[in-house]
């Protein structure tokens, strides 16, 4: 009642000075008047959190009484049962389910939380557009985050009595206590639970491949750029950002569906040249990924191709000696037969970079073993053939 008091008491002072007829004030007195105006107002707001923390943290007490009178009495709940049992439980959640499940008391929360059962919530739905180079980059967003702004205050000139920084003081009460309940368990920031919700609120920005990139634009078809996506919760559909090339800006594509995004298969970026190790191992009829680009300014997609037979061969398997030449030939069926896009060849032994600027350039070559792989590329054959 006292603390009340006194506010009133401010606030009827300070509005009696305004009422009564008195001489002008200085400079220093009206600029002092002005500060105890605002000292009162942020008085009052104090005063109003206050209660309402007080009220928040009685709720709270009771709630967490009621909790411990649950644990405490002899019915059974969920925290008594075998620790396999639980573990079973738990991991037939899903994210909402867990995310909810967390917040019934703190032993459930710490549990809820574990990498354990978030490794494989991320695996279920992350894992096939999820590579290394995405985990590296999330390393580097938490430790980007979590460096200390460093602020050079420039000297100002000083006001009179100090009173507003006393004043933000105040106010930095007031955030305290209304933010009091929510830092009272942060999630960590390193912890998978909190990667899997970056990446479910479209916060966090990863690198994948997008397959026929800009809505399967001709130009593009059966080929995989690299690109930064962001996932979109409300249309299940990720927003893409394609790195700048020659004098084009960044490209932005919406709506890209999960079946045209894969995780980068190798370690190499979109200017790197792919150091080939598979040449010596191909024969006719293998499906390969070569790297591709128009100019030297231009990322590497990757194009999906066979290695074909050379000129003399027939195709025949029992006289067939083209797996022995140190010429390749690879073809990119797609293409109507004539289309200077149709073929191309490499040399078996020393095949680095080749081309011109008037057909591209032909970087490295990864030989594909996985059906899976192969068979993602026949799915995304072009209805028509292109010239």
């Amino acid at each position: 009642m006292l603390f009340f008091l006194l506010i009133s008491s401010l606030s009827f002072f300070l509005l009696l000075s305004k009422s009564l007829p008195l001489q002008p004030f200085p400079s220093w007195a009206k600029e002092g008047r002005l500060i105890s105006f605002l000292f009162v107002k942020e008085f009052h707001l104090l005063s109003l959190n206050s209660v309402k923390f007080v009220f928040k943290s009685m709720a709270a007490k009771k709630h967490a009484s009621r909790i411990e009178s649950i644990e405490d009495s002899d019915e059974i709940s969920v925290l008594d049962l075998p620790e396999l049992a639980l573990e079973c439980i738990l991991g037939k959640l899903s994210p909402a389910g867990l995310c909810n499940m967390a917040g019934v008391c703190r032993s459930l929360r710490q549990r809820c939380r574990s990498d354990y059962l978030w490794e494989r919530q991320m695996r279920e739905k992350w894992g096939r557009v999820i590579g290394k180079t995405a985990e590296r980059n999330w390393h580097k967003y938490l430790n980007a985050r979590n460096e200390p702004s460093i602020c050079n205050s420039v000297g100002k000139p000083k006001r009179l009595f100090g009173s507003l920084s006393r004043l933000c003081s105040l106010s930095w009460l007031k955030l305290r206590l209304d933010g009091s309940r929510k830092l009272k368990s942060p999630l960590p920031d390193d912890s998978i639970m909190s990667w899997y919700l970056s990446l479910e609120s479209g916060k966090f920005w990863f690198p994948a491949q997008i397959y026929n990139r800009e809505q399967g634009h001709v130009g593009f078809m059966l080929s995989c750029y690299d690109a930064e996506l962001s996932y979109d919760c409300n249309t299940d559909t990720f927003h893409a950002k394609y790195p700048p090339h020659g004098r084009r800006t960044i490209v932005m594509e919406e709506g890209v569906e999960w079946d045209r995004i894969r995780a980068p298969p190798i370690d190499t970026l979109a200017h790197d040249l792919h150091i080939s190790d598979c040449l010596h191992d191909l024969h006719p009829g293998d499906h390969i990924e070569i790297q591709w680009r128009r100019n030297k300014e231009y990322p590497y997609g990757w194009w999906y191709g066979v290695v074909g037979h050379l000129q003399p061969c027939d195709g025949n398997e029992h006289f067939c000696r083209c797996h022995s030449s140190e010429t390749i030939i690879l073809e990119f069926n797609q293409y109507t037969p004539g289309s200077r896009w149709r073929q191309a060849t490499i040399n078996r032994k020393d095949h680095r970079e080749e081309g011109n600027e008037t057909d591209g350039f032909y970087g490295g070559i990864r030989k594909l073993y996985s059906k899976d792989e192969i068979s993602t590329w026949r799915q995304l054959w072009p209805a028509d053939i292109l010239e």
